[in-house]
């Protein structure tokens, strides 16, 4: 997960502002390469949620003016140390600036690799990761919200307790059979029964909202 990727991060097309993603270990690094700010201060020097106004450079030529707005690790999407550039929303110079930043050490990224890399690092859960397409698509009002609330991460709320109760239900069981000599309470089927049953309820009910999610 070291090698740092950087993508366009808005559709291509023609538009006032577009924004390249780098995400990495030399997000900061690369950034720098290309970005020269106005007041001679460089990237590596800000906090994160910090931004500098400058301008990319490449072999001393100025390509766009430009906004670097960077976050560092573990407080970004990805987990990682980020870097988004906003330029001028053109085809040419967003391609034109995603080389320069690859030209200086980044690999282009690919489809889905920011939030597979939110995942991985913890910052988002499965069920989160899996609603980001289903927001970017939606094509009603109801359906944002639907997904919207799923990156927000409202079914992960309703699975972690459910999820929880099977783990400690688990970890008694292994315990008991583990250590017998132990001063452990005994189980007894009926109180796993009665909290099986209960978890049972639960994911039924969370079932039955699969027509509407979809």
């Amino acid at each position: 997960m070291s090698r740092t990727i950087a993508a366009i991060a808005t559709p291509l097309g023609e538009g006032s502002i577009g924004v390249i993603r780098i995400s990495g270990d030399d997000a900061i690094t690369i950034a720098d390469k290309v970005f020269k700010s106005v007041s001679g201060k460089q990237l590596c020097q800000l906090k994160g949620y910090s931004a500098l106004y400058g301008n990319i450079v490449e072999n001393d030529k100025i390509l766009d003016d430009a906004v670097a707005l960077v976050f560092k690790n573990p407080q970004s999407y990805t987990g990682e140390d980020v870097v988004e550039i906003s330029v001028h929303g053109g085809r040419l110079m967003l391609k034109a600036v995603l080389r320069a930043i690859l030209n200086n050490g980044a690999f282009p990224a690919e489809p889905g690799e920011f939030t597979k890399r939110a995942f991985l690092n913890g910052r988002i859960d499965l069920t989160q990761a899996e609603a980001v397409i289903d927001l970017i698509e939606a094509e009603t009002a109801d359906a944002a919200a639907n997904a919207a609330g799923q990156v927000g991460g409202v079914l992960q709320k309703k699975l972690a307790p459910i999820y929880d109760g099977l783990v400690d239900l688990c970890s008694h069981f292994h315990a008991v059979l583990d250590y017998p000599d132990e001063d452990i309470e005994d189980f007894g089927l009926q109180n796993y029964y009665s909290q099986l049953r209960s978890s049972g309820k639960e994911l039924y009910k969370i079932l039955q909202t699969y027509n509407q999610g979809r």
